[in-house]
């Protein structure tokens, strides 16, 4: 017999956002939850799931669950058939919902209203979120809540996603709805499930006849221009200044990730310092000071000083996506994109891939097409991820000066771009490459994507989002990389060195001698036995290669200090070649496990997540080649 999942729901009714891309559905669900809620991902997929708590007036608790947002209920991409798998009742792991909130552009309800219209048809009880209403107004456009609410037979109300007290009216109006009777929200419980392509054609026409009408019945079938937006993308889509804008633009959030980050970066320094001085002072010299001071606080401890730096790169995407300016990003890459046999639809994945490649390759659902959506997955985890950013600022700390260049630029933040711009370009050669080997069935389709108005980013958002970020790595910190570099110090610790050693204890450690044979791969390019231990634990995770060299060098030591102050002591060590081969390593390094886990289980299988292993190692061993021979010819080895 096979075994049957049984699945626990909460006795809390359960309401769905749904909506399309930029209707303002997350910053209403934001205003909804608060900080009462998490991120994670729908079961089976890696489509991420957010899901809140409100708690309203009389003491009743809802979930909230902000579905992925969708054009249609017919899905043509991965994301959409989430949503429909949602509404149906048939996504594993999650009950069907209890009430659908159908949130609406204001100024856009002539695309949103089909959404409505089959949501309607599914049975399941819905009430109309007209939101937005603010800007429509400033527009000139005064939409009637009773009158829509007459024409599409469902409760319209009206909300400001972006004010505290924008949806007062929707709290009321769920206060007092009467939760054992939903179904007289909605008449019609004719489930149709998830229909197919004839029923999409059919459905299809009779929706823009009904929302034609619709609007003719309000008045609101005029399109009013949006001039501010007009006025701004004159200047920022413009084919000559657009592009660069938008490089001066990505310039300027490198050169901030190191010059805003020092101040935050010092005090954590320093509090690590304290506590480690202090540890030293209180603990007796045995084997659990050394757990506590080189394994543990040199392992955190060493990677949670960049997490400003990863918050400050957090923030600023964060804003280009509040803003609106992200798909137009997109709009102005989507010409350069596709001579490497992209569009920009991929643009968005990738960006995501600068956080994290795991986000980014979820993105891709997005992308319809199938051969686009490959190649992005297999190109993502060329952008440099946020976990890259402790090895490349510990690397830069190290080797390159403090020194202002022209016009005030910083030059640790210039070589900081210039790496993220050598993976976009190894990235885009790849694309070329997979390019002409193509088949003619898979062909690079015409980017169609909806630019949303500008609008200010609400900094209640930005605050929960880099809120969330800054969990999300301390998680790690406190899991992963924690018990990665337990298990570092314990190889690296035993067994005990012979009574008449003359070296450190970790070289005649079980670490060591894997750090000993590995370095024989590794030489050819520069890397010691020490690097060649950290690379090993850093495949769990990339910062954890900065905690084990912390780690390694902590036991390398006799001074038990080395952890404090691993920048000056590999710049002592070290040369130049080598740090420049690390670097290049780096941007091409394979992937960390859970990057490879999300590839398997996007692609269904090991095939590609072979392939983009294989040819990612050997990149990175041939840049690191090729970068330490030549440094070397110069003198700097």
């Amino acid at each position: 017999m096979s075994a049957t999942k049984i699945y626990f729901y909460s006795s809390e009714p359960l309401i769905a956002l749904l909506g399309n891309p930029n209707c303002g559905k997350t910053a209403l669900f934001n205003l909804l939850t608060g900080s009462r809620q998490k991120v994670a991902n729908y079961s089976g997929v890696t489509v991420e799931r957010k899901e809140g708590r409100l708690v309203l007036s009389s003491g009743k608790a809802i979930r909230i669950l902000d579905l992925p947002g969708a054009y249609s209920l017919y899905p043509r991409s991965l994301d959409e058939r989430v949503t429909c798998n949602v509404l149906h009742g048939i996504a594993a792991g999650e009950k069907r919902p209890d009430l659908v909130l159908c949130v609406l552009n204001a100024m856009n309800l002539r695309r949103n209203l089909r959404l409505v219209l089959a949501a309607k048809r599914l049975g399941l009880p819905c009430v109309v979120v007209l939101n937005m209403v603010d800007v429509a107004q400033r527009h000139g456009l005064h939409i009637d809540p009773i009158a829509l609410s007459k024409e599409l037979g469902l409760p319209v109300i009206s909300t400001i996603g972006i004010k505290t007290d924008g949806a007062n009216l929707l709290k009321d109006y769920l206060t007092q709805l009467d939760w054992r009777h939903l179904g007289a929200l909605h008449k019609n419980t004719d489930d149709e499930g998830i229909e197919t392509s004839v029923d999409h054609s059919t459905h299809s026409e009779l929706d823009n006849i009904a929302v034609h009408r619709i609007l003719q019945n309000l008045d609101l079938d005029q399109i009013i221009p949006d001039r501010i937006s007009d006025r701004l993308d004159s200047v920022l889509l413009h084919p000559l200044l657009g592009p660069l804008i938008l490089a001066v633009l990505l310039f300027f959030i490198f050169q901030a990730v190191f010059s805003w980050a020092t101040m935050p970066m010092d005090a954590i320094k320093v509090s690590v310092e304290w506590l480690g001085s202090l540890l030293t002072e209180w603990l007796p010299h045995n084997w659990i000071r050394s757990l506590l001071i080189n394994g543990i606080l040199a392992g955190a401890g060493g990677v949670l000083i960049f997490l400003p730096q990863i918050l400050i790169l957090y923030f600023f995407i964060l804003i280009l996506e509040e803003s609106g300016y992200l798909p137009r990003a997109a709009y102005l890459l989507d010409r350069s994109m596709a001579k490497v046999g992209l569009s920009g639809r991929s643009f968005i994945p990738l960006l995501s891939s600068f956080a994290c490649a795991i986000p980014g390759i979820m993105a891709t659902r997005s992308i319809c097409n199938a051969r686009d959506r490959l190649v992005t997955i297999l190109i993502a985890p060329m952008m440099t991820c946020s976990a890259r950013l402790p090895v490349y600022a510990l690397l830069i700390s190290a080797f390159i000066p403090e020194k202002k260049l022209w016009a005030g630029l910083d030059l640790q933040g210039l070589v900081l771009f210039l790496l993220y711009v050598a993976g976009i370009c190894g990235a885009m050669g790849v694309a070329w490459v997979l390019k002409h080997f193509t088949s003619e069935k898979f062909k690079i389709n015409a980017l169609m994507m909806e630019l949303p108005s500008y609008h200010m980013p609400r900094l209640g958002n930005l605050a929960i989002g880099l809120w969330q970020r800054a969990e999300i790595f301390l998680r790690r910190v406190g899991g992963i990389i924690l018990i990665m570099t337990i298990c570092l110090w314990a190889i690296s610790s035993f067994p005990l060195p012979p009574e008449n050693a003359t070296g450190a204890p970790i070289q005649y450690s079980i670490a060591g001698m894997l750090g000993q044979a590995l370095a024989v791969v590794f030489e050819p390019i520069g890397f010691n036995w020490q690097i060649s231990i950290a690379l090993v634990p850093g495949m769990a995770a990339r910062e954890v290669v900065v905690s084990s060299l912390a780690t390694v060098y902590a036991l390398s030591s006799s001074s038990g200090y080395a952890a404090e102050a691993l920048v000056p002591l590999i710049s002592a060590s070290w040369s130049l070649a080598t740090a420049l081969s690390l670097l290049a390593w780096f941007v091409f390094a394979p992937q960390c496990l859970s990057t490879i886990a999300a590839v398997k289980r996007e692609t269904g299988g090991w095939n590609i997540p072979i392939i983009m292993l294989s040819y990612l190692f050997g990149l990175a061993y041939l840049s690191s080649f090729a970068t330490y021979r030549i440094a070397s010819y110069f003198g700097l080895a």
